[in-house]
């Protein structure tokens, strides 16, 4: 990961410095204090919660028939500024990378739009052109229009260490979900077994047996499907035991992944502030870099002056000898 220092020299790169650095800066990186890049972030978030709360309102018939024309405008509104954003992020994308290390302009944006980030911007603007394009049911459409929440992800930083750790953890979800199948087989197949004859309309074969088997493992109780059996009612109880522990299991994953993730953030940012007092001093440059290391890492300003406050105690110790105790010279 990279240092305080050389966030620093990143950010006040020469290809920073054009206009289409500087576009990407703000859509993109903005720096802890780039009021321009704070104010655009906020006027997007806001344009993405108000969108969410109009499809939401939308589905409610009267309201929306009163005020359709407001709804309506406000949609093409909406996809007229999302619309300009994508098309500037893709503009501006090469910039993410120095000169040196950039492939061809084209290669470099279509790389950008194959990103999971860039798809969800895309989804965001597609219901209309899609509704313009094909004849489509709206009430599919106003479904889709609800993804347009995702891009809150570019912006919050829990949904951020969210999704890193799904991505970290993926092995060991699959893992858990291979599993919790082949427990729903069991369970459908045992509850068949035990209750097709006495039942033959609910437990009448295994897919219908199914429906009670997800019910029961993943602890949200029968649902409309009871056993009515002895047997049946034995296998229940131990299937509802085992669920239990089922529903248990992606949570361990997923706390355990919050864990490391939290863990390895300090570490990067304690990496980046050991670097920034080699010279015995942090300047404005380094500290406006390291606040903005924070928030990508998404630590709270507590935690960040409790790792600067451990770690310059631990800078002081070895910057004097175990013996006498007097300082030792850098040079």
């Amino acid at each position: 990961m990279k240092s305080a220092k050389r966030i620093e020299v990143e950010f006040n790169a020469p290809w920073r410095r054009t206009t289409r650095g500087r576009i990407y800066e703000v859509l993109e990186r903005s720096h802890v204090h780039d009021v321009i890049g704070r104010k655009v972030d906020n006027v997007l978030i806001v344009l993405i919660m108000l969108n969410v709360l109009a499809v939401t309102m939308e589905t409610v018939e009267s309201v929306y028939y009163k005020y359709q024309l407001i709804f309506d405008s406000f949609e093409y509104f909406s996809v007229a500024v999302f619309s300009i954003e994508y098309l500037t992020r893709v503009w501006s994308c090469v910039d993410a990378k120095p000169p040196y290390k950039r492939k061809s302009n084209w290669q470099e944006r279509l790389s950008w739009m194959l990103t999971p980030s860039a798809v969800v911007d895309l989804l965001a603007i597609a219901p209309l052109f899609l509704s313009m394009l094909f004849f489509i049911d709206l009430r599919i459409l106003r479904v889709l229009r609800l993804l347009r929440i995702l891009k809150l992800t570019r912006y919050s930083m829990a949904l951020n260490m969210i999704l890193d750790v799904l991505r970290e953890r993926a092995n060991a979800f699959f893992a858990g979900s291979f599993i919790l199948m082949i427990m729903l087989v069991v369970a459908s197949s045992g509850a068949y077994l035990a209750e097709h004859r006495a039942q033959p309309e609910d437990f009448g074969s295994i897919p219908h047996a199914m429906w009670w088997a997800v019910a029961t493992l993943t602890t949200v109780g029968y649902g409309d499907v009871t056993p009515v059996t002895v047997m049946g009612k034995l296998f229940g109880a131990l299937i509802t035991i085992i669920g239990i522990g089922m529903a248990a299991l992606p949570a361990g994953i997923l706390a355990s992944g919050f864990a490391d993730h939290l863990a390895r953030t300090r570490e990067e940012l304690r990496k980046d502030y050991r670097v920034a007092l080699a010279d015995n001093n942090i300047d404005a440059a380094e500290t406006e870099a390291l606040e903005k290391k924070r928030m990508e890492l998404g630590l709270s300003a507590d935690e960040a002056q409790e790792i600067e406050h451990h770690v310059r105690l631990h800078h002081k110790q070895i910057s004097r000898c175990p013996h006498c105790g007097k300082k030792i010279r850098a040079d």
